[in-house]
This record gives structure tokens, C-alpha cells and sequence, in this order.
């Protein structure tokens, strides 16, 4: 599937046992390892002494499976109950999100920071444990203060509910600047008096925000799992399969497509893990794991450039923690140790 992948991830351990565990690692075993997202250097480290503090740097800890409420409440319009003094801002200047220069991890503005940005468009998104929240639209040039971030780049650097709110607010900038218009009359649309949407006064044509659904699937066969490179992606990096869902399919239909497509390969016992927002520009990806049936691997040409079938305890290059990729990764990972602790207990 397009779209933007970590540019590289280098691990001196592809999947180290035990993190936490010094003894696992040589200080003599010298190797530089770069992250690199949107040709942005992330972190780096220069031994395997070093990669342990790499794994708790803010970019790379764990980010599972977001299915518990989070706090947030959506709300279309503000009424009465909005205090502005305690309300977040979430600033997009384009795709880039605003933030104050020294605040580390990067977060929304409050009103009292955000006053001195000129905002063209402004959206009510909801109230998060009693902060009211905005997407703004930035019309102003740059001023000095202020730190402009690839929405990417926040990934795993911001907190999580935080960082799945910017991509609500840039998802919802982008949709009331593309329809300002109708798009059927072309005459000015105004807001929908209950529901997110654009109404045209003039033909009564609705446009709500929009949402790419997709599929990302973990191939399995007995210990092994099935990783394949992308066309667009370096040596030596390696993830799941992914598409977009097309018209009149299901989701179902989607995995067995998208499996057959890019690998040649049919799967069976599909099983759906979860999902995660993906802002980029306006993505849900739905997990799911499906068991090998039957065939060979034949990559599609000009999408996939390789795809093995790696062993649970041998995996190459992965995407980090805060992908749904990885976290499909993980979950079969932890199953078949979980076996093969078992089958030793035994």
C-alpha cells in the first residue's frame, strides 16, 4: 500500500529477548544504528550498550493496541460549555503541526501560546478531560518561538491520544478547506447543523469527512511469518502486507485480495487484532493475522521487491513499536514463544 514508512530502521538486534538485560549485549560489538522518518535523523546509537537506552528513547517505546476510551469526547458544535482559557490548539500551518520550540515531547498550544498565530480556519473537535480542543488552521508566516513538525515525525513522540487528536485535527483542516465548495453546484458550503458535514444551501449536497479503510495482514505458516519489502523501501527492511479497501468488498474479501495480489498466496482462519488511525492523509488500518493455505511466493511486480517466510525468533529489520505493522508482528511472536514455552514445560 503508498503512503509514508519509516525510511530506515537498523537494529543491532532485530528483536532482542530481553531489553532490560545488559548481560545480552557486548560493549565491544561496536555499529552505528540511525532512525530516520521523512529524511529526519530520530536518534542514533553507536554500540549495543548504547541501543538499550535507544529502546526507551520516547520514539521507539511501545505503542499497543489503542481500544480502551482515551478520554476524549467528539463534539460537533461547543454551546456553552467551552472555557477557551483551558482549551488545547491543535495548529497546522499545511501539514505541519505547530508546537511551542522548546516543548519536548511536542504538544498542542494553549490559548494563551497560540495567541500570537494569526488562524484562518478554526474547528471545534471535542473536549478531553475537560479541555476543550481545536484544530486551527495557521495563515500566518513563521514566528520566532514556534517549532513546525511533519505530522510523522510525532509519531511515538508524542502521547498517544494526543498525537491521534493532531491527526484528527489535520484530517479535518484538510476536509473543510477541500469543500468549501460544493461539489456538485460549486456554490459556498456551510456547516451541518447537527452532524460533521459541509452542507450546500443551494442543492442540499452533504459532504462528510473522509476515510480510507485499509487492510494490514500478518501471513503466518506453522513458526514462520511471512514479511515482504516494498518496491519504494531500502535493503533489508521489512513489514506486513497491506491495501486499500475497494468498492463492494468487504473487509474479509480485502485481506484475501491483497494477499493473492502482492504474494500469490490464498490464507485462511483470518483473525482480526485491531485497528489504528492513520493520518497520512486519512487511513484506518484493521489487523489482522491469516493462516498460509496454499501457493508460492510470486511478488508483484513494482509493489513488492522481495517477500520470505522468517522464523518467530529470527526476524529481520522491523518497523518499530509504534506501527500496527509491528504490532502484528509482536502478537505472533509472543504466541509461539508462548507455545514453545509451553511444549518445554511439557
Amino acid at each position: 500500500m503508498p503512503g509514508p514508512y519509516l525510511d530506515f530502521y537498523e537494529m543491532p538486534d532485530p528483536h532482542p529477548t530481553n531489553p532490560d538485560d545488559s548481560a545480552a549485549y557486548s560493549s565491544s560489538q561496536e555499529r552505528t544504528v540511525l532512525f530516520v522518518a521523512n529524511s529526519r535523523v530520530l536518534t542514533s546509537c553507536v554500540s549495543r550498550c548504547a541501543w538499550l537506552q535507544c529502546l526507551r528513547h520516547p520514539i521507539l517505546t511501545p505503542r499497543m493496541w489503542p481500544n480502551s476510551p482515551d478520554g476524549f469526547e467528539s463534539w460537533v458544535h461547543p454551546g456553552m460549555r467551552v472555557d477557551r482559557d483551558a482549551a488545547l490548539f491543535f495548529a497546522f500551518r499545511g501539514e505541519r503541526f505547530i508546537s511551542l520550540q522548546d516543548a519536548e515531547p511536542p504538544r498542542p498550544l494553549t490559548r494563551d501560546e497560540a495567541r500570537w498565530l494569526r488562524g484562518e480556519a478554526e474547528i471545534y473537535l471535542g473536549d478531553l478531560e475537560g479541555h476543550a480542543c481545536f484544530a486551527v488552521e495557521v495563515s500566518s508566516d513563521s514566528v520566532p518561538g514556534y517549532a513546525e513538525h511533519g505530522l510523522l515525525s510525532l509519531l511515538g513522540r508524542m502521547e498517544p491520544r494526543l498525537f491521534y487528536l493532531a491527526g484528527r485535527a489535520f484530517q479535518l483542516i484538510e476536509w473543510q478547506r477541500n469543500h468549501a465548495y460544493c461539489g456538485k453546484c460549486g456554490q459556498a458550503t456551510v456547516d451541518h447543523e447537527k452532524d460533521r458535514a459541509r452542507v450546500c444551501p443551494g442543492c442540499g449536497h452533504s459532504a462528510y469527512p473522509r476515510l480510507s479503510p485499509s487492510i494490514i495482514v500478518l501471513v503466518w505458516r506453522g513458526e514462520e511469518m511471512l514479511l515482504a519489502r516494498n518496491a519504494a523501501w531500502p535493503d533489508g527492511f521489512f513489514s506486513t502486507l497491506a491495501g486499500f479497501v475497494e468498492p463492494g468488498e468487504s473487509i474479509e474479501q480485502t485481506v484475501h485480495r491483497e494477499v493473492d495480489e502482492e504474494v500469490a498466496l490464498k490464507v485462511t482462519n483470518l483473525r482480526y487484532l485491531g485497528s489504528q488511525s492513520w493520518p497520512f492523509p486519512n487511513s484506518l488500518m484493521l489487523g489482522f493475522q491469516a493462516e498460509y493455505l496454499a501457493g508460492e511466493i510470486h511478488c508483484q511486480e513494482g509493489e513488492i521487491a522481495e517477500a520470505h517466510w522468517y522464523r518467530f525468533d529470527q526476524p529481520p529489520s522491523i518497523p518499530p513499536d509504534w506501527a500496527i505493522s509491528r504490532w502484528l508482528i509482536d502478537a505472533f511472536i509472543e504466541r509461539c514463544r508462548n507455545g514453545a514455552q509451553r511444549d518445554a514445560d511439557v
